[in-house]
């Protein structure tokens, strides 16, 4: 017997004997012949037991190698047969299992987008090109309506196509059935993995917007697997058309700002050259007329008042840079409200009178009189106003302004109401719309002959808002027109009597005490020095801040009242002359009021004078009578020897 089968012969053999009932057992194994052949060999035992004989077991034998050879190799056979089934099947499942990989992964993805559409899209499709089914997986309420609530797969053409015939605008209709076309999905979505088209529906005899969107879902070389979306857009077009419209606004308002200053141009290229073609030709008919006094009176009466149109315009344009650059502060000071009115009652009285125009006043409704106030800020805003309103009324006409107070919850505080009121030609509608716009005007200059720049209202505006106050404008063409300001202001009990002192009182002030005027330019401290002392005053002057200095350091006590002081000279300027004088060791000396005269009008020119030791500052060109009035309220504060 073969070595390596003994064990499994015994065990082979006990075990059968043991579980059959017959006491039999079959078993093959190898021997090994004496001539060192390996064998096959049959063994069929059979073990008995008599009384005769006692214990017998029979054992046959019979060659087995040919048949046993002849089975394995069947088995072999067998097995080489099962290993390329095997194989073969194998290849199939991992063929199936790709494709259901791929199956897989396009369910996925439909559902990741499904759930994306979920959260906007009121209703989800699953559309089959292939099959040209269209499988729904979400239903608003009104294709629920029209197709009921159990939905099945339904044929996708004639499904978009009744959706397009009884729900879709007209003017929608050809767009919808190009972009639903089974070829045209597949074509556009060849490019790209989605698209969507906005379009309208009518309900209930009410449009509503609304974005259907497609997206691929499945196998890019062969395009059939598709999720449509489709939900209400009406807010995101609503603000796509106010966005649209904001633009077409802005480029509409840029458009009419560049024709209004073109316009302006053209306007200021006339009303500059009216007023410098007067100056230049009163001047030279001036000195041609030397020896006749009334006519050059007359030429320099019509130079000063073209001056004045010329320094008004520019003045204009001026104070529209100083706005729009965001500098305009707020100078608030006591002042009072009569005062203010009756200032720009005179300044504008002889401008009335000589159109015959009736410009009252009421201020019967001013319960208190003395505020804290930007005082000339708000004469600004008064005198445009009623400016524009007698400029704006026919000869024989009215313009009436009247303030109003309405007492405000916070204590010491009340709302001014200002208003001017004309029965001129009016503004049209067109106009009333762009009034407050830089450059405008309700006609060209050259058309009315009325003279400005289209910045004043501009201007009164911006210094209301300043103010924290609001502007109003009602006007009907050929009727008239009425602005009405309200400004909060802070109510003062008592009024400081800084002002109380007239210009024409100066002299008597001042006694033998001089001023001292320090301006570097030559001709404005000869015609500033020649003016005061036509008032009565006694003038000292000097060149720059440095003699200036020098001429107060060496000063008698009392000698001088008052300093007007140039900003920007050479060797010294205004603002450094105003610290040394303070410097001085005399009080009688340091303590000598000084008025900053300057070009410059600023708030922060008049903040930097104040901080360098001044006590008021003027803007050039100089206002004589409200110099003097000025130098009389400095003055009349001050202790006199």
């Amino acid at each position: 017997m073969h070595p390596d089968d003994y064990e499994m012969v015994q065990k082979g053999i006990r075990g059968q004997l043991a579980r059959s009932q017959y006491n039999l057992d079959y078993i093959e194994y190898r021997i090994i012949r004496k001539d060192g052949e390996t064998r096959w060999v049959e063994d069929y035992g059979h073990f008995i037991h008599s009384k005769s004989a006692g214990n017998i077991f029979y054992v046959f034998l019979g060659d087995a190698t040919e048949k046993k050879l002849r089975h394995l190799a069947e088995k072999a056979a067998l097995i080489h047969e099962t290993s390329q089934k095997e194989k073969l099947f194998q290849n199939q499942i991992d063929e199936y299992n790709k494709e259901l990989k791929i199956i897989n992964q396009e369910h996925l993805r439909r559902l990741e987008i499904i759930e994306g559409l979920s959260t906007n899209y009121e209703s989800i499709f699953h559309l089959d090109l292939d099959s040209n089914k269209i499988y729904p997986y979400r239903l608003s309420d009104q294709v629920e309506k029209q197709f009921g609530k159990d939905f099945v797969p339904y044929d996708f053409v004639v499904f978009i196509s009744d959706y397009i015939k009884n729900w879709v605008c007209s003017e929608d209709q050809e767009l919808m059935k190009k972009v639903t076309d089974p070829q045209y999905i597949r074509s556009t979505l060849a490019d790209r993995n989605a698209y969507y088209v906005n379009f309208r529906i009518l309900r209930n005899g009410e449009t509503q917007y609304l974005q259907l969107r497609i997206v691929d879902v499945g196998n890019k070389e062969h395009i059939s697997q598709v999720v449509m979306g489709c939900r209400r857009v009406d807010e995101e077009i609503q603000h796509e058309m106010e966005q649209k419209k904001i633009v077409e606004d802005a480029l509409n308002h840029a458009r009419l700002a560049n024709i209004a200053k073109n316009t302006f141009l053209s306007n200021m290229s006339h009303d500059m050259r009216t007023p410098l073609n007067a100056i230049t030709g009163f001047t030279a008919l001036a000195k041609t007329h030397v020896n006749e006094p009334e006519k050059v009176l007359d030429y320099l009466n019509r130079i000063e008042s073209s001056s004045e149109q010329l320094l008004g315009l520019i003045n204009n344009i001026l104070e529209i840079s100083r706005i729009e650059s965001g500098k305009m502060q707020l100078e608030e000071a006591v002042c009072s409200l009569l005062d203010i009115i009756q200032d720009v009652q005179e300044i504008l009285l002889a401008q009335a009178e000589l159109k015959n125009i009736a410009f009252s006043i009421n201020l019967s409704g001013i319960a208190h009189s003395s505020v804290y106030c930007d005082r000339e800020k708000l004469i600004r805003i008064l005198l445009c106003l009623s400016g524009n309103a007698i400029k704006y009324t026919e000869n024989g006409g009215k313009v009436h302004m009247a303030v109003t107070e309405y007492k405000e919850a916070a204590y010491n505080y009340a709302t001014y109401q200002f208003l001017v009121e004309d029965n001129g030609i009016g503004i049209s509608d067109k106009y009333l719309e762009r009034i407050f716009e830089p450059f405008e005007r309700v006609e060209n200059t050259t058309l009315s002959g009325i003279h400005g720049t289209g910045l004043g209202l501009t201007i009164v505006k911006n210094l209301v808002e300043l103010m924290s106050g609001t502007i109003q404008v009602d006007s009907t063409p050929g009727k008239g027109s009425k602005f009405t300001v309200s400004i909060k202001l802070r109510v003062q009990s008592q009024l400081s009597l800084l002002g109380a002192s007239s210009g024409k009182q100066l002299p008597a002030l001042l006694g033998k005490k001089k001023l001292l005027l320090v301006d570097d330019n030559e001709i404005n401290r000869e015609i500033e020095a020649e003016l005061l002392e036509n008032a009565g005053i006694h003038v000292d002057t000097a060149e720059d801040g440095d003699i200036a200095v020098e001429k107060v350091r060496y000063s008698a006590p009392g000698e001088y009242a008052l300093i007007l002081m140039d900003i920007q000279m050479p060797v010294m300027d205004g603002h450094q002359a105003a610290r040394e004088i303070r410097k001085i060791t005399n009080p009688a000396l340091a303590n000598i009021p000084i008025i900053a005269l300057s070009a410059n009008a600023y708030e922060e020119d008049q903040r930097m004078s104040m901080e360098s030791g001044m006590n008021a500052h003027m803007a050039k060109p100089v206002d004589i009578p409200k110099l003097l009035k000025l130098i009389a309220a400095i003055i009349s504060t001050e202790t006199l020897p």
